[in-house]
């Protein structure tokens, strides 16, 4: 059989303790992962180095494995003679090598995969080994498209997802499947959500990974969101600015009377309490500003035109008084 260097595989020293060999193949689980990884043959790279934490994690398998001695990766050797009589024996099977009588006939890790109590992978590469690794389901991550209606009310959206998990035969191979989650009341635009247990499934019993969920607002067609306070553009006349008015507009709860004050300049922000998005965790809505626009007739009759000549003739407001 050839000779395979697990500790060199998962880049531990020999005397590297159970936590060092734990945190090592973790590192490199998700390094080769195919679901993240962009290495070249990741899966195989996936499958050596569980292959390796297999046989380290297992004080039995561990023990049995250093004492078969040590040689270059890919040597052909044979175990010491008194090898399976002290370890393989205990194997399923029997016989001096788990019921094989010439080891040369084995793999190393098929060798190994009998000894402790835990299950090993089977035949190498085969689905029953790939179910006694514990791999945590990777994270995913995808944007949600939403309306300023939903932010408002929260809503569920289907949401499908598409990872690597190992099949039947052994080899790694894409799978999708739809998961609900609900976008709660609340939810900002540019916000990050985490739906814990709702991402890729983990394998040999381990957790699946969480779920990220990145919120997007669609444009709305009069509000600009921030956090969970609204922008809301306001044209007013030349003399509602300039005498005050009282003018009605838009929430997204209704309609509302908005006091324009005297001498209001365009830009000039107008608070309305309580009419923006509201909080998740306290329900209080933020607010909503309105932007005043002042906006001039764009066709005048010949009495308008006639009066905006009497304001010019009477006014000594001058606009550009700050150039001089």
């Amino acid at each position: 059989m050839k000779y395979k260097d697990y500790y060199q595989i998962l880049g531990v020293a020999r005397e590297a303790s159970e936590a060092e060999i734990k945190k090592a193949y973790r590192k490199l689980a998700r390094k080769y992962h195919p679901d993240v990884s962009k290495e070249k043959n990741a899966e195989e790279k996936f499958k050596e180095v569980a292959e390796a934490y297999e046989v380290l994690k297992d004080p039995e398998k561990r023990s049995a494995y250093d004492q078969m001695g040590y040689y270059q990766p890919g040597q052909e050797f044979r175990p010491p003679p008194d090898w399976g009589e002290r370890f393989a024996a205990s194997g399923a099977g029997g016989g001096g090598f788990g019921g094989f009588e010439d080891p040369g006939d084995l793999d190393l890790f098929d060798l190994l995969a009998g000894l402790g109590a835990r299950r090993g992978f089977g035949r190498r590469g085969g689905a029953e080994g790939m179910q006694g690794i514990q791999m945590p389901g990777q994270d995913a991550e995808v944007t949600v498209h939403v309306t300023l209606e939903d932010l408002l009310r929260g809503i569920e959206v289907e949401i499908p997802l598409s990872y690597t998990e190992m099949g039947a035969d052994g080899r790694m191979r894409r799978a999708t499947r739809t998961t609900k989650v609900r976008v709660p009341k609340g939810a900002t635009d540019g916000q990050r959500l985490r739906v814990a247990g709702k991402g890729a499934p983990g394998s040999g019993g381990a957790p699946a990974g969480d779920l990220y969920i990145n919120i997007l607002l669609r444009p709305h067609d009069l509000y600009r969101a921030s956090g969970h306070d609204l922008y809301l553009e306001v044209p007013v006349a030349p003399w509602e600015a300039a005498l005050g008015a009282n003018v009605e507009i838009p929430t997204p709860e209704g309609k509302v009377s908005l006091k324009v004050p005297p001498g209001s300049k365009a830009g000039q922000k107008l608070r309305v309490r309580g009419r923006g998005l509201p909080r998740p965790r306290s329900g209080e809505p933020g607010d909503l500003y309105a932007v005043l626009q002042i906006v001039t007739p764009s066709v005048l009759t010949e009495r308008e035109k006639d009066l905006y000549r009497q304001l010019a003739e009477a006014s000594s407001f001058n606009p550009r008084g700050h150039f001089e």
